[in-house]
């Protein structure tokens, strides 16, 4: 029952494996008959034409002058095949009864025509009679100029079909002087080509149950590739994204196949794994967010609590909590148009992007920069004459968001930051150097990601929610540049923008 079911199932009616089947014994068996057709009508046209020249052989066996005697008989009573006393003066008989003479070749009829037109039937009697056509159509052949090939199919008063050659009878002098019928039944060549069609009927049928015991293994073996296909999206189907198909399996046709499926189960794979991971970063986004909006509103609500129980209307303490209040009211406010901010960059907004000389933005910037160092001693190092396709204010906030980041791990008095403006071979470097602690390894590969902090507690005091460098990456990266960082412990750290020029 199960070879059955699997016999049904590879050659049900909708299959690939039937429809080649039953196409390629279709285009055969249309094939064969094509060339059975072709084989029955030369193969007539040949013995027609071997048959006409067959009796244009058997006519030229007979004596010269046997045309003229019949034409001179009964007239004169010769008969070329009576006995007569011949010209060396050996006996002859006479035809006393005055009839034609009968000239007998086997399955031949042979018919003399006069220059009138008169038929004039010469084979013996046990020979059926040929076909006789009208005078008007004798004289019409007497007139015509006969090839030594031709001959006509014509059907006699009882329907049956008969090969007639007509020979001209011809005088040096006189010209045509009749014509020659000779007509043979056209059933044996039938009955020979229908054997010969049935011989190639049968040889055909056996063809093709030969043909189709090997065709099938064949293409069983053919179709495997396929098979394996389905298999695979089966497979794949069942939720196995990290599946392949075989790309080498000798049919160049299936490979390219298989090499644009796993081209798309790649995407696929990526956009769902994508997917996993922006849900998974929007998961965290939202912890992290919720986070650090609860430790400033939690500070906030604890300071109003003490205020409503009388605080307020002591001086000192209500200062002092309205202080702190305003800076967790300014942190909270900074921190939602970081995330505002990061929402914008995030639908890839265009950037308003002008050619300028980059070295002049970051000169203008130099009293900024060195009032945010404080007493930090601060280098500047910007090649002249820099020209850049970059947005003016997104720049300047990479710049500030690098060199903030920068003080802020550096120390107060002997703290070293420097800020250069370089041109490469790749495009145009920004780099932002400093003398601080460093960032340990472990850090490096996160250091980008939002709401990443190496020192939570310290980057709390300080203000900090781990946006900055999250910020300041998708700013570069919609310039179509790079950030990288390297950092050594103890030595401090360098921030490297590659702008596209």
């Amino acid at each position: 029952m199960k070879r059955r079911g699997r016999f049904a199932e590879h050659f049900a009616i909708g299959s690939l494996k039937f429809q080649l089947l039953s196409r390629s014994l279709l285009v055969m068996s249309a094939l064969l008959l094509l060339i059975g057709v072709f084989q029955y009508i030369f193969m007539q046209q040949f013995l027609y034409k071997n048959k006409a020249e067959t009796i244009r052989n058997q006519l030229a066996t007979l004596p010269p002058n046997t045309w003229q005697r019949a034409g001179e008989f009964p007239d004169r009573g010769q008969n070329p095949f009576m006995s007569r006393r011949d010209t060396n003066g050996g006996n002859r008989s006479e035809n006393a009864g005055g009839e034609f003479p009968r000239i007998f070749i086997p399955d031949l009829s042979i018919a003399l025509i006069d220059s009138e037109g008169t038929y004039k039937q010469l084979s013996s009697e046990n020979v059926t009679t040929s076909l006789q056509l009208t005078k008007e159509e004798y004289q019409e052949l007497l007139k015509l100029k006969l090839k030594p090939g031709d001959y006509r199919i014509m059907k006699d008063k009882d329907g049956n079909e008969q090969l007639i050659v007509f020979h001209q009878i011809r005088e040096r002098s006189q010209g045509v002087q009749g014509l020659i019928q000779a007509s043979s039944s056209t059933a044996p060549i039938k009955d020979l080509l229908l054997r010969q069609l049935f011989t190639f009927l049968l040889l055909s049928m056996t063809a093709m149950v030969i043909g189709l015991l090997g065709f099938l293994p064949v293409l069983r073996r053919t179709l495997v590739p396929l098979s394996n296909m389905v298999d695979t999206v089966k497979q794949i189907d069942s939720g196995n994204l990290g599946e392949r198909f075989p790309a080498h399996q000798g049919q160049v046709e299936i490979d390219r196949l298989s090499t644009s499926f796993n081209s798309m189960l790649e995407r696929l794979e990526f956009s769902f794994e994508a997917e996993k991971e922006a849900k998974e970063q929007m998961r965290r986004f939202a912890a992290d967010a919720s986070h650090e909006l609860r430790t400033p509103l939690t500070s906030i609500h604890g300071f109003l609590e003490v205020l409503l129980r009388g605080a307020y209307q002591q001086p000192e303490p209500l200062l002092k909590a309205l202080k702190s209040m305003h800076g967790e009211s300014v942190r909270i406010n900074k921190l939602v148009e970081d995330l505002l901010l990061l929402a914008r960059l995030d639908r890839t907004p265009s950037f308003q992007k002008t050619e300028g000389l980059l070295d002049e933005m970051l000169h203008e910037m130099e009293p900024q920069l060195r009032l945010l160092a404080g007493d930090r001693t601060v280098t500047f190092t910007l090649e002249p004459q820099i020209r850049c396709l970059y947005d003016s204010d997104k720049i300047k906030q990479v710049v500030l968001n690098l060199f903030h980041n920068a003080v802020q791990h550096t120390h107060p008095l002997t703290g070293q930051l420097g800020l250069s403006l370089t041109k490469t071979d790749a495009g145009v470097e920004i780099a932002v150097q400093d003398n601080g602690p460093g960032i340990a390894p472990e850090h490096l590969p996160h250091l980008f990601d939002r709401f990443y902090r190496i020192d939570s507690s310290r980057a709390r005091r300080s203000g900090g929610a781990g946006l900055g460098l999250s910020i300041t990456r998708s700013i570069v990266e919609l310039h179509g540049g790079t950030i990288e960082v390297h950092s050594t412990v103890g030595e401090g750290s360098t921030f490297k923008v590659l702008l596209l020029p």
